[in-house]
């Protein structure tokens, strides 16, 4: 073979590989820049509360399987974890069932919008944070009340998005489907679900990030495991490793999270030339 052809060749075999991990690489430009920086910070001891990247890495290996401190947390992150998915998951699951539903009315029908957006746009401004005391009365120490505020974070996302994609279906889409026969209740299926599923899914990203960042406040009630209550006896105990380790963790999950939504929505989805989350 003369050279040419096989530069030509080797010239595209490092293209498309290069296509293949552009992405990858991209995406580790930001954490590996604050890694740096951290790093930085930490060596030329410009705080002396934060513990080094290595210190972090560290325990996160001993709070995944144990064997370096041997403390109370060694080897206890999967316990944690799963007991976090379940409030996340749960409390998400739970939301889910109740704002769809609501925010279909709320996007179909005007009666419903009339009793019930008024009410909802009054609740929705109340921060999480201040259900707090009243969950812990309603539903006492403990789970109940973590998984009481998780649906209540997820569920405004949810509804509001799934009321806009109703809302914004295309009168024209109303009247095709009526010159094709499709008329009546058969329209909501064939018609408003179909074109409002992009901005429910958009509303089912939202409200799964905001289930894994308001379980750090859910986990506040005295729950005994999770990832929010291990970051609350870091704190407490002044162990900023065990903070950052929780941290990473819940940031960890909550993309995994939601990168099994997209999966989800743009399999749903393949038939929209326009989506691609």
């Amino acid at each position: 073979m003369s050279p040419e052809p096989a530069i030509a060749l080797r010239r595209t075999t490092l293209q498309a590989l290069w296509r293949r991990l552009r992405p990858t690489v991209l995406a580790l430009i930001v954490p590996l820049l604050l890694l740096a920086f951290w790093q930085v910070a930490t060596a030329n001891r410009w705080t002396l509360l934060i513990p080094t990247p290595y210190q972090v890495g560290e325990y996160m290996v001993d709070f995944a399987v144990g064997g370096i401190y041997d403390d109370a947390y060694s080897g206890t992150l999967l316990t944690h974890l799963l007991a976090s998915m379940g409030r996340v998951y749960g409390g998400f699951a739970l939301a889910a069932l109740f704002a769809l539903p609501i925010g279909m009315m709320v996007g179909r029908l005007p009666t419903a919008r009339m009793v019930l957006d008024p009410f909802l746009q009054l609740m929705r401004p109340i921060p999480v944070t201040a259900w707090l005391p009243l969950s812990m009365i309603l539903f006492g120490l403990g789970a109940k009340s973590a998984f009481a505020l998780v649906c209540l974070g997820a569920f405004y996302p949810i509804l509001l998005n799934t009321t806009f994609g109703v809302r914004s279906v295309d009168p024209k889409l109303f009247e095709a489907a009526s010159m094709l026969g499709c008329r009546g209740g058969a329209q909501f299926y064939k018609v408003v679900l179909p074109a409002a599923t992009p901005s429910i899914f958009t509303g089912l990203r939202l409200g799964l990030g905001l289930a894994w960042f308001v379980i750090v406040v859910g986990e506040m009630t005295g729950v005994p495991q999770g990832l929010g209550a291990v970051i609350m006896d870091g704190r407490t105990l002044s162990r900023t490793e065990l903070v950052i380790c929780g941290m990473i963790v819940i940031g960890l999950a909550g993309y995994v999270s939601d990168r099994l939504v997209v999966a989800l929505g743009n399999r749903l989805l393949r038939w929209s030339p326009t989506h691609h989350a």
